[in-house]
């Protein structure tokens, strides 16, 4: 079977043995296809098109050529949507035939959200190696753990050797440190013929500083109306938008039609500026499901910290209307309070009673559906997510920002004690949402997971000092000195000091985090799964005991509970009255007649189900 996603730009190959060449460069006057050679360049000249395109059909090419284009006779530039850039973001980019690939996954239709449990990692610290097809020797140990998805971080071309994915320029090819195109599709049909689902986290709201040349012949890809944290947004509504937003749309088919992924995560949306009727938000997930066959199952999910629950509303079937899911940072954030204490930066919006706010998560899905935020000074955030199926919110002990944006990168395992932990783990794997883990939790890791990067000798300097002084807010980091300890993102040992280390597994304390962890998985599956298929009339509700104690109880269309009582505090929790249904899961250690006594030990949780 083959794939192959048409796009109206970039290098096409064609049934016919041609290639089809187009750039859209408004700015210039004249562009040249430059075919580059062992020691020497052949230049062609392109047809100018209509609205600032440029357009060459050659039998010169074809797959394998390696080509630019010259921008007004000086300029040589790859191209925006080039599908493979063997040397980096400032080399030639590559012809790429996708069909010649033989899929072997064409019966592969992927899998209902409702059993989605959620493993994210980074291709280049996930394995020794650091590959796309070292990456498959590890899916069936994550399907014995019982994940059901893959979610890459970003993968699209970024400078340098080493990068979390989100300083990506070339946003239609896989970074050739990972390999090329076609180990990418055999990561992705290898974990296909296990049952994993495959998503890609991709980034529309900015370009990475070093290596996009856009603004040298199209500066209308760019707009100085709005700003973002990287500077000019991108121009989803102004003038000439047209084009850009058809760009994004296109990488979005690409991904899930080309690559066959089975869904995609955006970026911080929050930082996608567009005031057009329908914005770009709306469209691409309109377009993508308009595109994608009825009987794919595909899953666009959110990062976005407006909390703007509009876009996870569901039709009468309980199907999503724009996107599946959104990751849910409150959830995060409030059990992070819990077991570690801390009440720094965001985490004081959760700081006085994060109980509460877990319940109010694990129930209606946002902590803040419009309240007041103290650490965005009084701003209103959220909107209401109450009634919305909890399949719409992505839950995590951690993930790549919640560890990485730490300054030294400590995982949950190294700054929580580890029955608060272990708590905390039990909640969130059993609660009806979809779970999230980032590489490595399951084991209990203490690899640190660093910020890093690998810009360009004139960049780095200010990318390492605005890394440091980041912290500059945090009292434990108010000293200049303490702050440049903190580990320079583009030294090579910060990369690899954040490789996994799969040791740990043969060490005591990690195997029995992943026994904990396959057990809860495995309990999940059994229990929790059958009932979150049956519709969105979720009857859900929470009460708070004594300050750390939460009983939350949820109610499906098919009049089955499912309960939770959890101690999330150093004192026994005593008073609560114990449902008489089944027990399906309790801490380790815990008595059952305890439970049914109505006390609990320090953190420690347990789990009911009534058919």
């Amino acid at each position: 079977m083959k794939r192959r996603h048409d796009m109206p730009f970039g290098a096409e190959c064609r049934d016919d043995a041609s290639v089809r060449f187009r750039l859209w460069a408004p700015a210039a006057q004249r562009v040249d296809l430059s075919l580059t050679g062992k020691n020497s360049s052949t230049f062609f000249s392109m047809r100018r098109r209509e609205q600032g395109w440029f357009e060459l059909i050659s039998d010169a090419a074809g797959p394998g050529t390696q080509y630019r284009f010259r921008i007004d006779g000086a300029l040589e530039v790859p191209d925006p949507a080039s599908r493979f850039q063997p040397h980096d973001v400032h080399g030639v980019s590559e012809v790429v035939d996708p069909c010649a690939l033989e899929w072997r996954d064409a019966g592969w239709r992927g899998r209902p959200w409702e059993e989605a449990v959620i493993y994210e990692l980074h291709v280049g610290t996930f394995t020794p190696a650091g590959t796309f097809s070292s990456a498959c020797e590890r899916l069936d140990y994550l399907v014995d753990l019982g994940v059901s998805a893959l979610e890459l971080m970003p993968v699209a071309d970024f400078p340098g050797k080493r990068n979390w994915g989100y300083d990506g320029v070339f946003t239609f090819a896989p970074d050739s440190m990972y390999g090329g195109p076609n180990d990418l599709k055999e990561l992705i049909q290898s974990a296909h013929q296990r049952g994993l689902m495959v998503l890609l986290d991709v980034v529309y709201n900015h370009f990475g500083p070093e290596g996009n040349y856009l603004g040298a012949y199209a500066p209308q890809f760019f707009t100085d109306r709005h700003r973002t944290p990287w500077g000019n947004a991108i121009n989803f509504d102004g003038p000439e938008s047209r084009t850009v937003r058809d760009f994004f749309i296109h990488n979005a088919l690409y991904w899930l039609n080309e690559y066959h992924f089975d869904g995609l995560r955006l970026d911080a949306v929050n930082a996608i500026i567009d005031n057009s009727i329908p914005n770009i938000l709306t469209e691409l997930a309109d377009v993508v499901r308009r595109s994608v066959e009825a009987e794919r199952h595909v899953h666009l999910i959110l990062e976005n910290d407006f909390n703007q629950a509009r876009y996870l509303e569901r039709t009468e079937r309980c199907r999503p209307k724009t996107y599946t899911a959104q990751w849910n940072d409150d959830i995060h954030h409030a059990l992070h309070v819990l077991i570690t204490g801390e009440n720094d930066g965001y985490y004081a919006d959760y700081s006085s009673r994060p109980a509460e706010q877990l319940g109010r998560c694990l129930t209606e899905g946002f902590a803040y559906q419009g309240e007041a935020s103290p650490f965005r000074n009084g701003e209103l955030r959220g909107e209401r997510s109450a009634g919305l199926p909890p399949s719409a919110f992505v839950s995590f002990l951690q993930n790549h920002d919640q560890v990485g944006n730490r300054a030294f990168g400590e995982r949950i395992a190294t700054i929580a004690e580890p029955r608060a932990a272990q708590a905390a783990a039990e909640i969130l794997l059993l609660a009806p949402s979809p779970p999230l883990l980032f590489m490595g939790e399951e084991f209990g890791s203490q690899t640190p997971f660093l910020f890093f990067c690998d810009f360009e000798k004139g960049l780095a300097p200010a990318v390492a000092a605005g890394r440091r002084n980041e912290f500059a807010r945090f009292a434990r980091f108010s000293d200049p000195a303490i702050r440049a300890g903190i580990p320079d993102p583009n030294a090579a040992q910060t990369f690899e000091a954040s490789r996994l280390d799969w040791n740990e597994l043969s060490q005591l304390p990690h195997q029995n985090w992943l026994g904990l962890y396959r057990e809860l998985l495995q309990c999940r599956r059994q229990h929790i799964v059958p009932h979150l298929s049956k519709g969105c009339a979720i009857k859900a509700k929470h009460e708070v005991l004594d300050g750390s104690g939460l009983v939350v109880q949820w109610e499906f269309p098919d009049h089955s509970i499912l309960v939770l009582i959890a101690n999330l505090g150093v004192a026994q929790l005593s008073g609560f009255n114990s449902p008489s249904s089944q027990i399906i899961y309790k801490s380790e250690g815990l008595e059952e007649d305890d439970v049914m006594r109505g006390t609990l030990p320090a953190w420690s949780v347990v789990w009911f189900s009534q058919s």
